[in-house]
């Protein structure tokens, strides 16, 4: 593996990273707003599953990701 391949891959490999933390901050964020002393509110489901979509999306990117890599190289050669 080229030195460029294994920077697409560590970039896609990033990008899989990022959307799982990110998932997880606005989760974070999320339960503390409904959290929130004056403000008691309970948790729903649909915002959790809908919030939930990115992290998903995240871990497929990591199964994929040298894939993806190879895909985004192909396309930058041509």
């Amino acid at each position: 593996m080229d030195a460029p391949e294994r920077g697409g891959l560590t970039l896609v490999r990033l990008v899989g990273v990022m959307l799982v933390v990110a998932t997880i901050l606005e989760l974070g964020l999320y339960w503390a707003k409904c959290s929130l002393p004056n403000h008691k509110a309970p948790l729903e489901l649909v915002p959790v599953l809908w919030r939930l979509i990115w992290a998903v999306l995240g871990v497929v990117v990591l199964i994929k990701a040298r894939a993806i890599a190879e895909w985004i190289s192909n396309i930058l050669d041509d």
